[in-house]
Formats: C-alpha cells, structure tokens, sequence
C-alpha cells in the first residue's frame, strides 16, 4: 500500500518489466468518438506490447469509483480514466489506497488534475505516458469520506462553477467561467472562522475560502504558488476583495505570481475546518457538492499513484511536461 512515509520522489517509476494489465474507465455521455477513442488506446497499447484493456463505462448511479475498484480487483496495473473533472474525482475514490496507477485522458472543458500536472490532451500521448511507467505518489484531501485531488472550494469558486452553462463550457471552452464569476462579483461577502491544525481559529470576511493540493485553477491560473502535491499538507486561500477594485489587484497579483497578493491570505495544514455564518455552495475539484455551512478537509499522504512525466524533483510536477508549467 502507499505509504505517507515514503518519498515521492525516490519512487516515481514502476520496477516490473514486461506488459501491465490495464482498464478504460470512460463517461459515454462526456467522450465523443468513442469508438474512435477506443481503436487509439487499444491501438497504441498493441504498439507497445501491453494487452487490449478491459473497458468500463460510468453510469449516472455511479460516475466512476464502483468501476475503478473493479478494475483494481480484476488486477488491473494502470486505469486510463477518459471524461470531466467529476469521473476523475470519482475515479480516485476507488483507487485511493491502492498500488494501481490512475491515467488522465482528459475530456470535457475543466480538466483540474490534467492542467495542475501538465497531462497530455492527446490520448495517444497519454497511453505513451503511461507505458513509460512514470508515476508519482500523490496526497490526496478528503471531505466527509469525498476524495479531492486539486481543491476544495466555499464560496465564490463554487458559484462560478455551478452557474457555467454546460452548452457554453463545450462551445467556448474556459472563458465560459469568466461569464459566470462576472455574475458573482458583487455577491454579499460570507463570515467565516478558520481553524488550521490545532491553532486557534481566525474570524474572517471572505468571498471565497479555496483548500488547495495543488495550486492551479481554470485556465492554468495558478492562485496557491508554493502549493505541493505530496508534502502531507494543504494550502489554504482567504480571498476577501470588498470592492471591484478589490478584484482586479487580486486578479493581477496572482497572474504577476506576487509573494504577497492584495485581499488573500495563504495558510496551510493538514487538517482545515471553514465555518460560515450561513449555508454556501462548495465545490471538490471543480464538481459542485451539497451546499452547507461548514467544510472540513484532511490530507491523506501518499494516497495515489499518479502516471505523470518525470521532472527533476520539481515541487511543480507539470514542469516535467513538454505543455510547460
């Protein structure tokens, strides 16, 4: 099993040789061309000597995570994963724990975990990743039993995420969450208290409240800097803009990468509990959850094998992608 204990970074590749056993988890209703998808990762797998997939499609009663833990039962060595943020997350519920490495295909227009990690958009590429055998142990956040990768989110994040029309996230892409958040911008603040770890809580006016693993939003916009994936702890950020102005030196603070960013506050810990004054939307890794008044995340270190490229003991894994950092 994964063990916090260990260092990422000295246990980045597969040892075995030979073929591994793999499996296709795929959300029909989000992959076009699915034939199409199937002929490349099959195609591509026969190149490399590994054997045909077994392939498992999500349902709306289970989106993702039953079909993961069957694959892993079955004995499956890597599992491609092939639809939205939502078949992601729930794909990492069922191999969270496991030694069966999870793959991005990415689909659909959020994308979270590909974009942190410089995954590969194209799936012939993203089978090569996989057959290189590159792996990385990941922490994962947990909220009430729910697996995030990326974030976790209270606030404004979530009703930008929630109000993005999915017909206009699949005809212009990213900048549909840039028409939602303008919707939002002058939405009554949220009083929250924060407890970090065992330090006593802080009283704050915030817009949004956003619990990273790693740092990178929509967009590649990368909000939590010193965000690490695998240092067992999370970073936490207290966005409070009052005023339109507010906004827009926050915007540019983060796009500038500023130490220090007008209106945010940074934190960090293994354990975060945020409690608003009033019921607020929340969010896990761009999939909007039941709204409610308080979110707890705790970090589970060294939860997931990762097939991502190699960087050089980067603390940003996607600098080891030919996509860049």
């Amino acid at each position: 099993m994964p063990s916090g204990s260990a260092e990422p970074a000295d246990r980045q590749r597969v040892e075995r040789g030979g073929p591994l056993r793999t499996a296709v988890v795929v959300n029909p209703v989000r992959v076009e061309n699915l034939d199409e998808l199937r002929t490349t990762i099959e195609t591509a797998l026969a190149e490399a000597g590994w054997p045909a997939p077994m392939w498992l499609e999500t349902t709306p009663e289970d989106p993702g995570a039953g079909q993961a833990r069957q694959a892993v039962d079955e004995g499956a060595d890597v599992v491609f994963v092939s639809g939205g943020d939502g078949t992601v997350r729930s794909c990492i519920e069922g191999l969270a724990g496991t030694e069966t490495a999870l793959a991005v295909l990415p689909a659909g227009t959020g994308n979270l975990l590909a974009a942190n990690l410089g995954l590969p958009d194209e799936p012939t590429e993203g089978v090569r990743l996989a057959v290189d055998r590159g792996r990385h142990l990941l922490d994962l956040g947990e909220v009430e039993g729910q697996a995030f990768a990326v974030m976790a989110g209270m606030g404004f994040d979530a009703k930008l995420l929630d109000d993005a029309s999915t017909t206009l996230k699949a005809r212009i892409g990213s900048p549909a969450y840039v028409l939602s958040a303008l919707k939002h911008l002058r939405d009554r603040p949220m009083r929250v208290e924060i407890r970090v770890d065992d330090d006593p809580p802080l009283r704050r006016r915030a817009r949004t409240v956003v619990i990273g693993n790693v740092g990178r939003l929509q967009g590649g916009v990368r909000l939590l800097a010193d965000a690490e994936p695998d240092n067992g702890q999370l970073d936490v950020a207290v966005l409070s803009p009052r005023h339109l102005s507010d906004w827009v030196a926050l915007a540019w603070g983060v796009l500038r990468r500023r130490d220090h960013v007008r209106r945010m506050e940074v934190l960090r810990g293994s354990r975060i509990t945020v409690t608003s004054d009033r019921e607020q939307p929340c969010e896990l890794d761009g999939d909007v959850i039941e709204p409610r008044r308080t979110l707890t995340a705790t970090v589970r270190p060294g939860a997931l094998w990762l097939c991502v490229y190699q960087p050089d003991r980067s603390p940003d894994l996607a600098e080891g992608s030919p996509k860049g950092p």
